[in-house]
Parts: C-alpha cells; structure tokens; sequence
C-alpha cells in the first residue's frame, strides 16, 4: 500500500519500462511523453503514455472492512484499490513505419515484463514531483495486462480527445494500486504478563470437557426395540391364559405370481377336459356291451 502518489508513480515508471527496452530493434532516437497524444502530430518518433481512466478494482472494493470502533478509535488504515486504464500511441515517419514498429516494442515489453519492476519505480519516484512516493514499499505489485478494444470502443475514447487525429495505439491495464488513509491507527499495548497454565480435565480450576452431542453407537437394528416389547407382551397374555392374537394374514402374492398361478390353473382345467372328451367314446361303448349281455342273460 502507498499514499496518493502512487498513480503517477506508476504512469512515470511504465514510461521508463517503455523507453528502456525499445532496443535492438528500434535503432533511432525516440521521445516518451507522459501526457495525452497531441493534437498536432510530432515530427520526431515519439511514444505517448496517457492515462485516460481510474477504476476502482471490481475484486477488490468490497474487502476494505470497518475501520474504526465504537468509541471512533481507527483500528485500520482505509485503502483505496484502483485499476489504470493507459492509452499508448506512436508516431513517426508513415513511410519507415516508424508508429507500427515502436508499437512493436511496447507490446513485446510489457509482455516480456508485465510486472512493473522495484528499481524502476524507485527510479520513477527519484524525481522532483514524486518526492515522497512509497510506492515501492508497497508489497503489491503492479501488473499490466492488455485491454481489447473494439471499433467502437475506440471510436468514442479517441472522440473524447477534441481535434486529435487518431493514430495507431494499444490499451494497457494496470492491476493492483492501493492508496492508503493519512491518519494511522494507535498502536495496540503490549502484553505486560503471560499466564499459562496446564490442567488435567477433572482438576480444580479445570475447564469443562466437551460434551458429544453425537448418539451413542448402537449395533441394535432399527425397530428392534419394538419387536421384543410386542414378543414380550405376547408371552405374557398367553401365560395369563388371554385368547392369541389372530395370526395376521399372510402378505398378498405380487401381481407376477398370482398372473402365473392363473396362468397354470387355466392349463390344468383345458388339460382335464381334453382327457375327457377322449375317454368318452370308450365309456359309451363299455355301456353298449353290457347292456347286450344283460339282455342275453334275460333270454
């Protein structure tokens, strides 16, 4: 965490991170501003860094806690988090492609580095107008990721800069500043005496141990419990002579066996009559032969 210094600690120490590593490829003289691309084109190559928008930090807003007490004593230090959105533009010569190449150089650096170094911003805060800045101090650092823009995106930041022509340039985010509160809090008194003590539980001045609130383990099966109480009862009415429980009916045989059972009883009748209808002729002419002997028997 750092003061109110720090977002221009970081804008002067990403142009010195910029103007340091636009070698080897760049071989010619190049200026880096820290201000917003001009409204007449330069005629030297020159690298604009323009912080166009502060943010405060989506992850970030919502963890700065209460800071003070009851009584209004601070207890923390408010910290600001914010992100910085930069806006980096080249010029030069349209003709040596001067703009496309330093914008080259800046996409390759802050890929290569996209964390901002400690010397540098110590090197940053070395000037006159940063004096004070303790942004190096600060134990978060300062990363730059890129920012996708679209064509109207675009369109409305460079509308926002009156009478600017546009020319060809990258957007950069940088994640985390933390600015904090002025005041600091009163620090807390020492421990003036440490007691420590160590008791058996059971012992005078002992605390209570801790009661399970878990059930006792139980290998009884659910229900069991019951099951001997109405087995108990019954033993004990048939002992006092009392009539038996009727004995309860036997479950209901599911739909597939009784549909079976059917099944086969159907069978059986359809077998039995069949039997029958081949029996029938031998019977009848069994009948025939007697009733012709008895009439024999007559005569």
């Amino acid at each position: 965490m750092s003061n109110a210094l720090a977002i221009a600690t970081v804008t002067q120490a990403l142009a010195l991170l910029i103007e340091n590593n636009l070698g080897p490829e760049t071989d010619i003289a190049v200026k880096v501003d820290t201000r917003k691309p001009p409204a007449e084109p330069p005629a030297e190559p020159t690298i604009n860094v323009f912080l166009y928008q502060v943010t405060p930090n989506a992850s970030m807003r919502h963890t700065d806690l209460p800071t003070r007490a009851s009584d209004g004593t601070l207890l923390k230090r408010p910290a600001a988090a914010l992100d910085l959105h930069y806006l980096i533009s080249a010029y030069g010569e349209e003709a040596e492609l001067v703009g496309q190449r330093l914008i080259g150089s800046v996409v390759r650096t802050l890929h290569e580095i996209p964390v901002l170094p400690k010397e540098l911003i110590e090197l940053a805060a070395e000037r006159p107008y940063l004096t004070g800045s303790d942004l190096a101090q600060s134990p978060q650092k300062v990363r730059f990721t890129p920012t996708v823009m679209d064509i109207d995106e675009t369109s409305k930041l460079w509308g926002m800069l009156h009478q600017t022509p546009y020319t060809l340039s990258v957007a950069y985010q940088a994640s985390l500043v933390l600015i904090e509160g002025r005041e600091r809090p009163v620090p807390a008194k020492p421990v003036e005496r440490r007691t420590v003590r160590v008791l058996p539980f059971g012992a005078p001045g002992a605390p209570v141990p801790p009661r399970s609130t878990m059930p006792p383990s139980s290998t009884t099966p659910p229900g069991a419990e019951l099951v001997e109480s109405a087995r108990q009862e019954a033993v004990e009415a048939e002992a006092d002579g009392a009539p038996k429980a009727p004995t309860p009916a036997p479950a209901k045989k599911s739909a597939a066996a009784a549909k079976g059972a059917a099944s086969r009883t159907a069978a059986a009748r359809t077998t039995a009559k069949s039997a029958a209808r081949r029996t029938a002729p031998a019977r009848a002419h069994k009948d025939t032969g007697a009733d012709a002997d008895a009439d024999g028997k007559e005569s």
